[in-house]
């Protein structure tokens, strides 16, 4: 999202020496009678907020006298609101266009009026099209102002890689064409050297015939070539697409994957990639055959008769323009069917991954309801799609008729005056009638190409994503010793939305750190970022004095153990669970991890031991099982720093009790951020940091925080209340 637009008044602005502008952003509501304006803009420096009216200054505010400035929502808008010497001023209204934006410019103020010179970024896009006002997709681009021809470099740019199979397939078609067009010859040749000829013989009609049977085997033999080449290529891009599809996923930020239905995604790598696939087989492939045999048959019908031929193009034109005036027609439709598809694969998604919910509160039925009602509206699309184009079809066929009926009853005539031969009209309808056939194959081609457009739209709505985490190239391996810290370090979600503000901390090699507060106050937040799961918005974060950007990520993450609340398991054995860390381990360290993790007894007593197969997600296991496989894994990592989230949450009494054993073992020596709602299990902490209202609220150890009788003293002192009701 754009926070710094260029406009000529920002360049004159009487900014001081030492004064540089860092946002220039457009508001569009009258501060007098609130109506609508197009030249309003408010610039923001690194000393003084402006207020512009055209050319003209007509606020200015000095930012350092600023306090808790904030973009406050109203119907239909918003305004940006600042408390300067405990008065509260409206500096901007703005419509709800601009509400995230000017979101943005609060936040910017506030971290400009504490001394900090860091730049708020956004990584969001615009949600309006900056030409015609139009909603923008999810990756930012408008479906009326896009550049259609950037798709077709997308696809150039896909197909450039096998170009040296194209020139093979190109060369196979030209011969497909070639044979094709000397058939109708031959056949003309056979009329009238010998039906219509007195000299003819048998010999000469086997003569043709022969050559006529060779021509069609030849055909046969060149289609199957080309059939298997084609096949063997659209297979191939299908391939290269979803891998690269599917590793582009995996570098996206959590954010984004969270932001999307599975079903969607899934629907975006399997069907998406098959319907390329099919393009490339079924259409691309033949379009060159069409496009040389088109080509060559125009030729050969000008060469034959040029007046015939200008009738048989007679129609041509009417059956291409009828087709150009439905072509956003078709889109629209099967761009509908496709999301309708999608809806449908992600309900489906939704119910299996959920069944054990939709099965405890006996909502089958519901369920199946809804379902129904999605696939109704699926099938209802589809079939009305299929009679669009059950009509459509036969009536361009029905307008390219007429260019046939005119060289019949031309060439008829011609023949009856004896000024054309039989063999000579036949030979010509023949390619006529061929002419015709593939203009009608390149008129639905639009069905085709719409099908194509779609799912190289979809592919690139994920391809087009900016990679929010991704290293410098002078990123390095660091072996981490264990200090970590953060430097006033802010993050929300939605950056203008921060859930941690203004975060310091500095954590020891080995020092043990235990996190409490309310929920929602950021706690999860904050081993978010430790884990670079997100970047930070403002601010910084260190290990060992080096920034976490300036750490390659996956050599970052290959020393980080994580064991969380909800644990997940794959689908397959225990065995490949806890060595899903560490792939090359010796089923010796996998046992001695497991011996540590309080659960080699509780996996020999299976009847398949290591070989267990849990199920989907581990369901087969109980919570105490699977978070003590998930200790076992972190175990088998060896990691320089441990983070815990509730890892002993809405477990019984037995099962904390061995997985507090195995997270002892676990701890020692590391580096740890342990969060947990059970203040006992943080016994160990070295300090506990207590998070509120989005920053740290208070840090120390537990007898320090309890003196001082804040956050935590309640939180024990309701715990214990709650302990001791509960023994009564």
């Amino acid at each position: 999202m754009q926070l710094k637009y260029d406009i000529p008044a920002a360049k004159a602005l009487p900014l001081e020496e030492g004064e540089s502008l860092y946002y220039c952003v457009p508001y569009d509501v009258s501060q007098e009678d609130r109506s609508w304006i197009t030249d309003g803009y408010l610039a923001v420096s690194s000393k003084r907020v402006f207020v512009l009216r055209g050319s003209e200054v007509v606020k200015t505010y000095t930012i350092s006298q600023m306090k808790h400035t904030r973009a406050e929502v109203t119907i239909g808008g918003g305004m940006l609101v600042t408390t300067i010497d405990g008065v509260q001023n409206f500096i901007v209204r703005y419509s709800a266009k601009h509400r995230t934006r000017f979101a943005y410019m609060a936040r910017g103020i506030n971290i400009l009026s504490k001394g900090r010179t860091e730049m708020v970024e956004s990584h969001e896009h615009e949600t309006q099209c900056p030409v015609c006002g139009r909603a923008l997709t999810q990756s930012g681009i408008c479906p009326k102002c896009a550049d259609q021809g950037g798709l077709f470099r997308d696809f150039v740019k896909l197909v450039v890689p096998y170009r040296k199979r194209i020139v093979v397939i190109t060369l196979v078609m030209i011969m497909a064409s070639v044979v094709t067009l000397l058939n109708p010859h031959l056949q003309g040749k056979l009329i009238d050297d010998v039906f219509k000829s007195e000299d003819g013989s048998m010999q000469k009609a086997m003569l043709f015939l022969g050559g006529m049977f060779f021509l069609g085997a030849g055909i046969v033999v060149i289609n199957v070539i080309k059939t298997y080449l084609c096949t063997l290529l659209g297979t191939q891009i299908a391939k290269d697409v979803r891998k690269t599809l599917f590793d582009k996923l995996q570098r996206l930020s959590v954010q984004f994957v969270n932001d999307r239905r599975p079903g969607e995604l899934m629907e975006r790598v399997v069907y998406d990639t098959g319907n390329i696939k099919q393009f490339m087989q079924n259409t691309f492939c033949n379009l060159f055959t069409v496009v040389i045999i088109f080509a060559l048959d125009v030729i050969f019908m000008v060469l034959m008769n040029w007046k015939m031929a200008l009738l048989a193009f007679t129609s041509a034109p009417f059956g291409v323009w009828f087709t150009l005036q439905f072509r956003k027609t078709i889109r629209r439709r099967y761009h509908m069917q496709f999301r309708r598809e999608d809806e449908v694969s992600s309900n489906l998604q939704d119910v299996i991954s959920g069944m054990r919910v939709v099965k405890t509160y006996g909502k089958e039925a519901k369920e199946k309801q809804k379902f129904d009602d999605l696939a109704e509206q699926f099938s209802k699309i589809s079939f009305s799609n299929e009679r669009f184009w059950a009509l459509f079809n036969p009536l361009i066929h029905f307008i390219m008729g007429f260019g046939i009926f005119f060289v019949l009853m031309y060439g008829g005539m011609k023949v009856l005056d004896e000024e054309m031969s039989s063999g000579d009209l036949f030979k010509f309808v023949t390619y006529t009638n061929m002419l015709y056939q593939y203009i009608q194959w390149m008129t639905s081609m639009p069905r085709e190409i719409t099908g194509l457009i779609s799912s190289m739209e979809r592919i690139n709505d994920v391809m087009m994503q900016e990679e929010l985490i991704r290293d410098d190239d002078d990123a390095i391996r660091h072996d981490i010793e264990g200090e970590v810290e953060f430097r006033h370090a802010s993050f929300g979600y939605k950056s203008y939305e921060p859930v941690l503000e203004d975060i310091n901390l500095k954590v020891k090699k080995g020092e043990m750190i235990g996190i409490v507060g309310p929920s929602g106050a950021g706690k999860s937040t904050l081993i978010n970022l430790l884990m670079r799961l997100y970047e930070i918005d403002d601010g910084e974060l260190f290990i060992d004095g080096i920034p976490l950007k300036d750490i390659r990520n996956d050599y970052y993450h290959s020393q980080l153990g994580v064991v969380l609340q909800e644990t997940f398991l794959f689908t397959g054995t225990i065995l490949s669970n806890i060595r899903f860390a560490k792939p090359d381990a010796s089923y010796e360290e996998v046992i001695q991890a497991a011996k540590l993790a309080n659960a080699h007894d509780f996996i020999t007593k299976m009847p398949d031991g290591y070989n267990t197969y849990v199920g989907e997600k581990g369901m087969t296991l109980s919570g105490g099982e699977r978070q003590r496989i998930a200790i076992a894994r972190a175990i088998l990592k060896q990691p320089r720093l441990l983070i815990l989230d509730e890892a002993t949450a809405s477990l019984d009494t037995e099962s904390e009790f061995l997985i507090q054993q195995a997270l002892e073992r676990l701890t020692q020596g590391r580096t740890t951020f342990a969060i947990a709602h059970r203040l006992s299990t943080l016994k160990n902490a070295d300090r506990l940091l207590v998070i509120d209202d989005h920053t740290i609220a208070e840090i120390g150890t537990h007898e320090e925080l309890v003196a001082q009788k804040g956050i935590y003293y309640r939180l024990v002192k309701a715990q214990l209340e709650m302990q001791a009701q509960a023994g009564a």
